[in-house]
């Protein structure tokens, strides 16, 4: 067997694509600070003596010099590495980088020393039809090397730990790729390692209990000691500032959520005990902070209304001090962002009404507080937020030209700030964010080139912010979002290869983000939200097999987020929206009793959430286009009165909107409804209309061409959306990755 070198200068060499740099950072990190059990140090093994850090690692980002040639560099540390651990997904299955790492390595014959991490993708899918582009494994790593050091047929089956959610695990697969490389057992390493955490556990569980005991106690001896209450309560409320603060942090740390939530819990029912009246400024100042933290824990766990009792606990807190201090801007703004994380949670659970006040509310205080003290960043991006979701509640009531001016005002807020502070990433991010609010309007306005050159001009601007730091979530996410609303309205305007481009970039960017942290819910959400907009568009192309998948990923994602928050009514209607593609995809493939079946859950589900929101023009529409699909199920079956009512229970319902608006959505849905009961006279000005807007979904114009109506390409509109794009200037690189129209906060 031939080994590396008897003494390496590196302990690993990790090979990843560049689209995996997160895993890579973390896996790096996690390699070099761990430290092996002192039991195990200076044993023999098949890999050697075992060390006591797995130092140093090596870690190279620098370009291939050419199609073939690693450079010096590569190659002379390859050469000096004990060991090859490569970071399987599909980006790295496609990197012709790793590929030429893997080669290479195994040409010095220490095939036998290559890990693997799978970070992504499913190992061999290459041999799965339809499933290739979800290949985790390079070639090189699938097939053995012949005597002249290329690739032969042979397989062979790479020794590999499994980091995807639902299989090892990160903390498992980091175990056992140590394991591997140490040459000892996993089981050795595992039980060492939950010593080590059971250790950790209990000081942080004793911390918390500690402190809720000395803040209980503190809060009765507040009470009963009179003389000395102040003093008492305000050494109970730092005590909570610190279990809600660096506790709650320490907590996350070592994933101890039941703890985390009796911790919170306690800390809100200790506010609720004391009174707003009599406290310091300070400490009710202190109150609305921890309370606000609270609220958003509760949040992110997907406990909406527990979320929205913190929120409204800390809003009172900011009144009473606003208050006390009338005049003081300062005040008035903290109260102000008070009501808008209030308006945030009614919004998610479908609550307009009450978000919308609470909206309103806040964007005039913060206006008349940002007229006070103009040059104050932060209280301009405050205003910003409230107006943003002002407008948003507007929109969705289909009061398009009283949402324009609210995105126009926080456009002229970013565009300030951005010449102010050019060099902070966070204003450009919101400028492209006021282009992406504009596009959306013009969508809704039928104004299709005009929506395009928005999101276009939005996406460019998360492109660059990107690139500039590709390491940030938060960025990379804003990218994903840029691409997916793109990449719809140009499937809409029937650029669909272009569109499927843009989605699964958006997807595949989302997909590497939950990799990195599986337990954020708004990743997860946009996921699969933008897989069944990917999957139609794959569907209305032919590519059945893989609307498929994509759809699939899609609705197990949201049924996974239903489940976790059944309150969450975004979240809701999104599944229902996913189960009327599917079952669109489910007739697509003949399948009627899955149709019918999809469908059926799809229509409780929207006629559920209306009853909490029957004026809401998102489900408005969804309900109609449930009919449609389900009409088409009964057409198929035979069942031509049956169709025929549904069709016309659909047309109804979106007719109005459709007469009264230039709204693209329902006029296609109305357009639609006409075309299917053979209403061919009515049907004539709507499509014209749809064809001057340049409306062209696949679905759409096969409809119009089967009714024999005609639908000509606008030539004119379609080539100033091509000179919109500059197409070359998008692609030419070939490494950029890839609506989320919900509440922002700040």
């Amino acid at each position: 067997m031939n080994t590396p070198a008897e003494s390496p200068r590196y302990f690993a060499f990790i090979s990843y694509s560049h689209r995996d740099e997160a895993w890579a950072q973390w896996l790096h990190k996690a390699l070099e600070t761990y430290r092996v059990p002192s039991r195990l140090v200076g044993q023999s093994t098949s890999s050697g003596e075992i060390p006591r850090r797995l130092l140093p690692i090596f870690r190279d980002r620098d370009e291939l010099a050419s199609a073939t040639d690693l450079g010096r560099t590569v190659n002379a540390a390859l050469a000096q590495s004990k060991n090859l651990i490569v970071i399987c997904s599909p980006a790295s299955a496609q990197s012709r980088w790793v590929n030429e790492e893997v080669l290479a390595y195994k040409r010095l014959g220490h095939a036998e020393r290559i890990f693997c991490l799978i970070a992504g993708g499913e190992p061999n899918a290459s041999d799965l039809a339809g499933r290739e582009t979800e290949e985790c494994f390079a070639p090189a790593l699938r097939f053995q090397i012949g005597a002249d050091g290329q690739a032969t047929s042979q397989r062979t089956e790479p020794i590999a730990a499994d980091a995807r959610e639902g299989k090892d695990g990160k903390p498992n697969a980091k175990l056992k790729l140590i394991a591997g490389l140490l040459g000892v057992g996993f089981d050795a390493l595992k039980q060492r390692e939950l010593q080590r955490r059971n250790r950790r556990l209990a000081i942080v569980t004793a911390a918390a209990l500690l402190a809720l005991a000395i803040t209980t106690t503190l809060a009765i001896t507040a009470v009963i000691a009179r003389d000395d209450a102040k003093r008492r309560q305000k050494q109970a409320e730092d005590l909570v500032g610190f279990m809600i603060g660096d506790l709650n942090d320490k907590l996350r740390e070592v994933s101890r959520l039941d703890i985390l939530q009796v911790v919170d819990d306690k800390a809100m029912a200790y506010f609720a005990s004391l009174p707003t009246k009599d406290v310091t400024d300070a400490a009710l100042a202190m109150r609305v902070d921890a309370l606000q933290r609270i609220g958003g824990v509760r949040e992110d766990q997907g406990q909406m209304p527990a979320a929205l009792e913190s929120y409204r606990a800390a809003s009172a807190a900011a009144k009473e001090l606003m208050e006390r201090s009338p005049g003081d801007v300062a005040r008035e703004a903290s109260y102000a962002n008070s009501l808008t994380w209030i308006g945030k949670a009614y919004w998610f659970q479908g609550d307009l009404e009450h978000a919308a006040t609470n909206f309103a509310i806040a964007s005039e205080k913060l206006r008349r507080a940002a007229a006070a003290k103009p040059d104050d960043s932060d209280l301009a991006y405050r205003l910003s937020s409230a107006l943003t979701n002002t407008g948003r509640v507007r929109e969705i009531r289909g009061e398009f030209a009283a949402a324009k001016p609210y995105y126009q005002e926080v456009q002229k807020i970013f565009e300030r700030l951005s010449a102010r502070e050019p060099d902070k990433t966070q204003w450009q991010s919101q400028l492209g964010d006021s282009y992406n609010n504009l596009g959306k309007l013009a969508v809704e306005q039928g104004e299709l080139p005009d929506a395009v050159a928005a999101y276009r001009a939005d996406q460019q601007i998360k492109m660059k912010l990107a690139a500039r730091d590709p390491n940030n979530h938060d960025v990379q996410e804003n990218l994903a979002i840029s691409n997916a609303m793109l990449g719809r309205t140009l499937a809409i305007c029937g650029h669909g290869e272009i569109a499927r481009v843009y989605f699964g970039t958006a997807v595949t960017g989302l997909k590497t983000l939950i990799t990195f942290d599986p337990t954020h819910t708004n990743w997860r959400y946009l996921f699969a939200r933008y897989s069944e907009q990917l999957g139609g568009l794959m569907r209305q192309l032919g590519e059945i097999d893989a609307a498929v998948v994509a759809e699939n990923e899609s609705m197990r994602e949201l049924e996974s987020l239903a489940n976790q928050d059944s309150t969450n009514a975004e979240w809701r209607q999104q599944l229902a929206q996913s189960r009327l593609e599917g079952a669109r995809l489910a007739l697509a493939r003949k399948d009627m009793t899955g149709a019918e079946k999809l469908i059926g859950t799809a229509k409780d589900a929207v006629g559920r959430l209306r009853e909490n929101a029957p004026d809401n023009r998102n489900l408005i529409l969804l309900s109609a286009q449930t009919d449609i699909v389900a009409g088409e199920i009964a057409a198929r079956r035979g069942e031509a009165g049956t169709s025929r009512d549904t069709w016309s229970r659909a047309r109804d319902a979106v007719a109005a909107l459709g007469k009264t608006g230039s709204d693209i959505n329902f006029l296609a849905a109305w357009a639609t409804c006409l075309l299917l009961l053979d209403d061919l006279e009515n049907a004539r000005p709507v499509v014209s209309k749809l064809a001057a807007m340049g409306y062209r979904t696949p679905d759409f114009v096969e409809l119009a061409t089967r009714k024999q109506l005609d639908f000509p390409v606008d030539a004119q509109l379609s080539e100033r959306i091509s000179e919109i794009l500059k197409l070359e200037s998008v692609f030419g690189e070939g490494k950029q990755e890839g609506e989320a129209r919900q509440p922002t906060q700040h």
